[in-house]
Order: C-alpha cells, then structure tokens, then sequence
C-alpha cells in the first residue's frame, strides 16, 4: 500500500474513534449496574459506645468530649442529643444552652477501638470487610449470589441484628446499598438512625436530584463555589452535561469520575498513599502556658516518631503547629530532617523549632496561651534497606554512630511501652503536673492500632 493510502486510512480510522468517543459523551451507553456495595456506618458511635457501656445513660441527651472543659467541642452526640440540635463540633457550651438536661461525658478511645474490633468481626459473620473506611464505617463488596435486591436487604438486616446481639444493643447502624461506594455511602446517610436505603440502577440518576451538592462526598464549600462559577448549582444540572464537559466544571478528570459513579458506574479506587504521620492535643485552660506546650509537643513527637518506625518509614520534614486561645488564628512552622526515623533527631529539630513559636507569642497582644498545639512529620518515604551497625567501626561521638544508637534505643523503647505500658520509659520529663495527659485519640479516618494507646 502506497504511503499516502496508508497516512489516509490511518486519518480515517482516528475520525471514526472521535466520532465514537463524542457518541458515548453524548448518550453514554452504560455497562450493566447491578448492587455491588453495601455500606455500614454506626450510628452516633461514640455516644452509643457509652451509652453500652453506660446503662444509666440510655435514652438520654449526652454528648462525649475530648477533656472536661465547656471552651472544647462535642466530638459525638447521641440521637437524644442531636433532636436539640447539637452534632460533632458544637461548642460545649453551646450544647448546654440547647438542652439543660445534657450530660457530658469524656472520651474512652480504647474502648472504641475494642468496640470497632468486635464489630468488623462481627461482619466478617456474615460477608468479607472489603474496606474499613474509618471507625464507624465499613464498605463491603456484594458476591454475585448476594447482590439481588431481596438477598441484599436480608444480608443487611442480619448485619445490623447481629451487631445488636453481639456486641451492644445500643449499636445501631444504617446501611446503604448501591452499585458502587460512593453511592452506597451515600445511601446511608439518608435514614438515620438504624435506616436501610437501596439505589438501584433503575433508580438513577434521577434519585439524586433533591439532594444537595454538598451531599456528595468530595464537594465541600470550595468546589461547591466553583461548580456555580461554571453554571452548575445542583446534581441535576451537573450530570445533564456530557462527562468531558462536567469534568471540566470540575477542574480535573476526577469530574469525569464522579459523573459516572453518580450513575452507578463501578469505578476501581484511585490509589492512595499516605504522606504524613502527626497527633495534636487540645491544652486544658491550665495548661496553656509555655512549658505545658512545650512538654506536649515533645510527647507527640515521640508517638508520632514511634507510628514512623511500626510503618517501616523515614520522614524528611517536621512540622509544629498550633492555634491561639484567644482568636483561634493558627501558627505553623517547619524545619528539615535528614531522613529519619530516630526518635532523638526527631525531638532535636523540635527543640531547634520551639523557639519560633515563643517569638510569635511575644509579638502577640494575648501572649502565648496556645489552645491546641500539634506536631506532623511529613516527606515521608519507605525505609527500603538499612545499614547494619556501624558502632564497632566509627568514632562513637561521629554522627552516623550517635544516629545508629538513637535508632536502636528508640526501638528498644518501643518494645518496652508496648510490653510494660504507656510511659513504662520516655524521653524528658513527664510529672509534676506541668503536662496534660497525652492519649491516643481516634482521627477522622484513621482508627489506632491498640498498641498506640500504649505509647
């Protein structure tokens, strides 16, 4: 074949597939969507928690917060609570002024560990935990024998009797069920408490309309203003353009995603990897002072340094930051690592770091009063090989044989809190009443390994 016939057939080849794609972007024919996912979030499970562990507080108002103080935040609200209106965030003090009747009670993040233990075992009874998506949800993938409306619905209502028998009768869930996770998630934010709601590819996109965009996990304030700087002000008016066009509404392919999930098309998980390992802590009004934060600071370096070593990692940054008691304004700073795990270079730089803090505090009007205050090690990369010890063959004052033995006895301390409990040895002073207690606390989207509570 001629050169040119062959430059033509290829041009004619490349018209026909554009025609094809901007077919599909018009009228997408959509592959088969049957009931993939059921997902299960705990209803207000902090509180339930207590509530189980509480009988005397069944049935009534109660919210749990992170230290005894009005001037902290509910980080759970019962469902007795949330009809007063009060949810995770709501001041302390503003949750007594809904409701007179509202006890406070503190946090046991242990216990909620164990509790979400019992649970994902409880699962596991009844279907595979495909993801654990944070402490009080779970995604589950439905098999092909499971995944009929009827036989979905069944499962599910085994799921959530079972944990009520099982683990707490005060633990109920809702569940939702759909094609894919996102919609699932979805569905189980509709009917809460104990609620089950099924999307159905019959059902969509038409069933999302009355829902805000704020509804759909990804849109927070920011996107949302952005959407409506494009035209685009509801669901409706986001999956009536072709998927190319409300991907550019978006910024980024992710639109062109999140076009097809809201129409029950399962889409693999994008992957994901984590970058920074850190823990903050909310002073008490009595330990707002310099020492008390530095002291602080100090201890969560040393947990975050010692989650470092258990992930096989190294970081090459570390941050300080906090915010003020006053305006509630935040401060951060940063400073460099030289690629480590080593607990002792870790507390090093935060000594080298401390100092910008109290600057900041001097040209402040307030003074220090640091209301929360917070230490991230980021640039975090894996450990891939290690050198053996270099004691025998450097100079013991040379750096590399200080970093070998700081490494080596950070990792001796980890084995000895781990055995003997949290404390059983440290690095600096930890009494004389100048320190909060430092637990392990539950973030939003990562559940503690049981052995973090004993750090």
């Amino acid at each position: 074949m001629p050169a040119s016939e062959s430059f033509a057939a290829i041009e004619q080849t490349d018209a026909k597939r554009r025609d094809l794609r901007d077919l599909w972007e018009v009228s997408p024919d959509l592959p088969p969507r049957p009931l993939r996912w059921l997902f299960l979030d705990l209803n207000s499970y902090f509180a339930s928690v207590e509530q189980q562990l509480q009988p005397s507080l069944r049935g009534r108002p109660i919210i749990v917060a992170p230290v005894g103080s009005d001037t902290t935040v509910a980080i759970a609200a019962s469902i007795e609570a949330k009809r007063f209106g009060i949810k995770t965030g709501t001041p302390v003090w503003e949750a007594k002024q809904k409701c007179r009747e509202l006890i406070v009670t503190p946090a046991r993040h242990e216990r909620y560990v164990e509790f979400h233990e019992a649970i994902v075992a409880e699962v596991w009874k009844h279907i595979p935990v495909t993801q654990v998506c944070s402490i009080d949800e779970m995604a589950c993938r439905l098999l092909d024998n499971e995944n009929g409306r009827e036989a979905a619905i069944a499962l599910a209502g085994r799921i959530k009797a079972g944990i009520r028998a099982h683990v707490g009768e005060r633990l109920t869930s809702s569940v939702g069920i759909a094609p894919n996770r996102l919609l699932a998630k979805l569905a189980s934010d509709l009917q809460k408490p104990d609620g089950l709601v099924v999307f159905e590819a019959r059902d969509l996109p038409h069933a999302l309309f009355p829902l805000g965009l704020r509804e759909i996990a990804g849109i927070g304030a920011k996107m949302e203003a952005r959407l409506a700087r494009d035209g685009v002000n509801d669901i409706r008016q986001l999956l009536a353009r072709r998927p190319r066009d409300a991907g550019h509404a978006w910024g980024g392919q992710d639109g062109d995603r999140l076009w097809y999930l809201l129409h029950g098309v399962d889409l693999p998980n994008k992957p994901t990897q984590s970058r920074t390992i850190g823990h903050s802590h909310v002073l008490s009004p009595s330990h707002r002072g310099t020492e008390p934060a530095r002291l602080t600071a100090r201890r969560l370096a040393l947990k975050a340094g010692s989650r470092l070593r258990r992930k096989g990692c190294r970081a090459r940054l570390l941050i300080l930051h906090g915010k003020w008691e006053d305006d509630k304004t935040s401060w951060r700073a940063s400073i460099k690592l030289p690629a480590t795990e080593d607990s002792f270079v870790i507390l090093s730089r935060l000594d080298a770091l401390f100092p910008q803090l109290l600057d900041a505090s001097r040209r402040r009007t307030g003074g220090f009063r640091l209301r929360m205050i917070g230490v991230t090690l980021a640039e975090i990369e894996p450990v891939s090989g290690e050198q053996a010890s270099l004691w025998a063959h450097l100079d013991p004052e040379d750096p590399l044989a200080r970093e070998t033995r700081g490494l080596q006895l950070s990792r001796a301390m980890d084995r000895i809190n781990e055995r003997w409990g949290r404390n059983a040895v440290s690095v600096g002073p930890l009494g004389g009443g100048r320190i909060d207690r430092v637990g392990t606390k539950i973030a939003f989207g990562r559940i503690p390994e049981l052995s973090e509570f004993h750090e």
